[in-house]
């Protein structure tokens, strides 16, 4: 591989990363983890599709958000060129069978995810001992083993290495991975189509259970009664359950009591953020397996600055190669401060949350703030709920999932239509430009 495709590839798989934090886990591995940059050459990216449905889908529905979301971490403006893969076109997708079929691995296992990338420090040392002896020795050290942890910290990484170490040592053992809504939407397929005896039978009758994110089964009842009984079936067998969540099994919400006693059978472990030494370890690993010369300087500056997850650790890594090569511009310590700007923590720098920003929208043009939030449509409502989810977007760090939530239960399209029409409006209507700006204005100084 030519170093320009490790550059696009490493480039590619930041913006993907960003573009996971704003769609439902079942639409990203759908739509936006097959694709591939191919090129980038004028400003305009080249991306490599699955297939004719694939290209018109993505054009039609994602590409604004993916044309934003480069924009933003580029700071250029860009444009896009999707193009179908002829050794994959024709290839289709579940839905678009009669049939439904259940437990199938279409999370694909990333091949980057194994020990050996792994970089091991105090904040995650206990959980990779834990995941290596569950892989080494499955349903015979530690069953079930719950790992919980921030968001970005490893926890999926973990996941994939012991699938591949098992699914090498032990080819002859059914594994199966799985997220905590493909098992959910699963679950919803099979009553929709009358098949729950088949849905059973597939998770029942495996030996490794991986399931990730099971937060996302709190509050689901149907799904958690069948998760119990899938846990009960696949536990009595003496079958491994490894499972990993974003907080503690006692602090999930709505779970049931007799779920959470069973996630702590086994062993239950926790990922930390990384201490300085291990953020200055996964940047060097980062490079070398990128291939990406990158000084000293700047591997301890990035580590200093940003002490969140390791996935924005890598994305700033990525982000200043990435725009060093195609700028043709040394790496510096200043090239790295203005390219992660945005990423950087600034001093006294007050936080604004969505609810600040729905109650001065709603101050602003004198509404209560519950219309907001309801399915109301008028044009009183609808313009200023569109500024609110506008500012949302510029000011929190909330995906388009998130904000819809609070916005009536509106999809991710939505919020991207009212962003993008607040945006063009700013640019061509005064009063629109200073409405914004006064409300950001009382935002940032009360």
């Amino acid at each position: 591989m030519s170093p320009n495709s490790l550059y696009l590839d490493a480039f590619w798989e930041n913006i993907l990363e960003k573009l996971k934090k704003e769609l439902s886990k079942d639409s990203f591995e759908t739509w936006l983890a097959p694709t591939k940059l191919i090129d980038f050459a004028n400003n305009t990216l080249t991306i490599s599709v699955v297939n004719e449905f694939a290209k018109d889908w993505l054009e039609s529905r994602y590409s604004n958000l993916i044309k934003s979301t480069i924009q933003n971490y580029l700071n250029v403006p860009v444009t896009l060129s999707f193009v179908v893969d002829q050794n994959k076109a024709g290839n289709g997708f579940p839905f678009q069978n009669e049939k439904v079929s259940f437990g199938t691995l279409s999370y694909t296992l990333n091949p980057k995810y194994t020990f050996d990338t792994f970089v091991i420090g105090n904040s995650n040392r206990f959980a990779h001992a834990a995941a290596l002896a569950v892989a080494e020795s499955p349903a015979k050290s530690y069953n079930p083993l719950f790992v919980y942890g921030g968001s970005g910290l490893g926890k999926t990484h973990l996941m994939h290495a012991i699938s591949h170490v098992i699914c090498k040592n032990y080819p002859s053992l059914k594994l199966l991975y799985v997220t905590g809504e493909q098992f959910t939407n699963e679950l919803i397929d099979s009553i929709r189509y009358e098949r729950q005896v088949e849905f059973r039978n597939t998770y029942r009758k495996i030996d490794v259970l991986l399931i990730d994110d099971i937060q996302f089964l709190a509050g689901k009842e149907a799904t958690q009664e069948e998760f119990f009984h899938t846990f009960n079936a696949l536990y009595e067998a003496n079958k491994q359950i490894i499972i990993s969540s974003d907080r503690p099994p006692k602090e999930i919400p709505t779970l049931e009591e007799r779920l959470r006693s069973r996630f702590e059978w086994g062993l239950t472990t926790d990922i930390n953020p990384p201490d300085y030494e291990t953020r200055i370890a996964i940047l060097r690993k980062k490079a070398q397996l990128e291939d990406f010369n990158v000084p000293d300087e700047i591997i301890t500056f990035i580590a200093s600055q940003i002490q969140s997850n390791i996935r924005e650790l890598e994305g700033a890594l990525s982000k200043i190669t990435a725009y060093s090569m195609l700028t043709d511009q040394p790496i510096t310590i200043d090239l790295a401060e203005e390219i992660l700007k945005d990423m950087l923590p600034q001093k006294n720098q007050k936080i604004i949350t969505l609810d600040m920003i729905q109650k001065a929208v709603a101050d602003h043009y004198k509404i209560p703030v519950q219309e907001l939030k309801m399915k109301k449509r008028t044009r009183s409502v609808t313009f200023p709920r569109q500024i609110a989810m506008y500012l949302c977007r510029e000011l929190t760090e909330l995906s388009l999932l998130q904000i819809g939530e609070e916005f009536g239960g509106r999809d991710h399209t939505t919020v991207i239509h009212a962003y993008d029409k607040i945006n063009d409006l700013k640019n061509t209507d005064p009063i629109v430009e200073k409405s914004i700006n006064d409300i950001i204005y009382k935002l940032k100084s009360n």
